[in-house]
């Protein structure tokens, strides 16, 4: 048997090991995912500092990312910029 005939049976066993195991892992029951609880407000903390659900921190992270959504949409608002000086930026590009 060939180094390559080796190869190829070691990949068709692995393949028939895969295929007999996948029925078996997708048989298993599924357990619930359970979120951590909330940490308690530290005393004298500010009452609106304290998040008091999962949703509200979900809230809070979104609020933070939108600016970020906001960076991926600056080239097409800086284009009206760049557009009358693209052809001299070309001409540079070319010229090095």
């Amino acid at each position: 048997m060939t180094k390559t005939q080796r190869i190829l049976a070691a990949f068709a066993l692995a393949g028939a090991a895969a295929g007999l195991a996948a029925p078996a892992a997708s048989a298993a029951p599924l357990t619930p995912l359970t979120l951590p609880d909330l940490p308690s407000a530290a005393p004298g903390m500010p009452a609106g500092a304290q998040p008091t659900s999962v949703q509200e921190i979900g809230a809070k992270v979104s609020e933070g990312v939108r600016p970020l959504d906001q960076l991926s949409t600056l080239p097409d608002q800086l284009m009206p910029v760049i557009a009358p000086v693209q052809p001299v930026v070309d001409l540079l590009g070319a010229v090095q």
